[in-house]
């Protein structure tokens, strides 16, 4: 069983976490979540501070997407609680979609609609959740398009765009909602490798500018330069949470240990 003493994470467990507003954000209580016999979430305690960049990593199959998914209801769960800036999670109906709008997403495989533009992609939630102006919103776009390095792509379909663009286009879209917290669910596995670093390249720009973020990734170098803890998962457990450094130079746990061991000396 995992240590139930690093789930209940506090600012001041981790001295090399930044000095955050320190409130809670996001707080998982006591959640699980089976998929039949599979019990996928075993008792998961994590809270995520306002400002704080939390990188979850960990083997194929251990919870981590189904983890990030939960946060914003995308996947329901049997018991316990998640709060998001104090408020349970809402189970249905406008209270979702107003939550949803306070937790951006971004995943795999970039889920734009393929019919829209660029641009309409960007202002859809804007104007549709948000109820913007449309100028205001295409304003906002346009700024957001420049800030991921694609505002010349405003125009073009999204089957126009490399997968790199698609996936920095994604993240101009989460952020036009103006969200508390983004998710990314491995936001780079579905792309080529000379496309991955600029993506990466736009998340640690977000970071550095205090979003908060949680980030279910493969990628260690992005986790070592851009989070603030590292939450590592096993068989639907927090096994270990620490800040980068303590985390990949000294880890507690054997499959911590026999994790880093397989993926860094390749």
């Amino acid at each position: 069983m995992a240590d139930s003493s690093v789930t209940g994470v506090t600012a001041d467990d981790h001295r090399g976490m930044p000095a955050h507003s320190g409130e809670p954000l996001v707080v998982l209580d006591s959640v699980n979540k089976h998929f039949g016999e599979l019990h996928v979430l075993q008792d998961i305690n994590l809270t995520v501070h306002r400002g704080e960049v939390v990188v979850v990593i960990g083997p194929s199959g251990s919870g981590k997407s189904t983890l990030c998914r939960a946060i914003n209801r995308l996947e329901s769960i049997d018991d316990g609680s998640i709060t998001l800036d104090g408020q349970a999670l809402p189970e249905e109906g406008k209270a979702l979609a107003r939550l949803r709008a306070d937790v951006g997403m971004v995943f795999q495989s970039f889920n734009l609609f393929a019919h829209k533009t660029i641009l309409e992609n960007v202002t859809l939630g804007p104007i549709k959740v948000k109820k913007m102006k449309t100028a205001k919103a295409k304003e906002l776009a346009m700024s957001l398009l420049e800030r991921v390095g694609v505002a010349n792509q405003a125009d073009k379909l999204p089957a126009q765009l490399s997968g790199g663009q698609q996936q920095r286009v994604a993240i101009a879209r989460a952020l036009a909602m103006q969200p508390k917290v983004i998710l990314f669910d491995e936001p780079t596995s579905a792309l080529d490798p000379e496309m991955v670093n600029e993506v990466l390249d736009v998340m640690v720009a977000l970071a550095k500018d205090g979003m908060t973020m949680v980030v279910v990734t493969h990628e260690m170098g992005f986790a070592r330069k851009a989070a603030d803890r590292v939450v590592f998962m096993s068989d639907g457990q927090i096994v270990e949470s620490a800040d980068p450094d303590t985390f990949f130079d000294h880890p507690t746990s054997n499959r911590a240990k026999d994790f880093l061991g397989k993926i860094l000396t390749h």
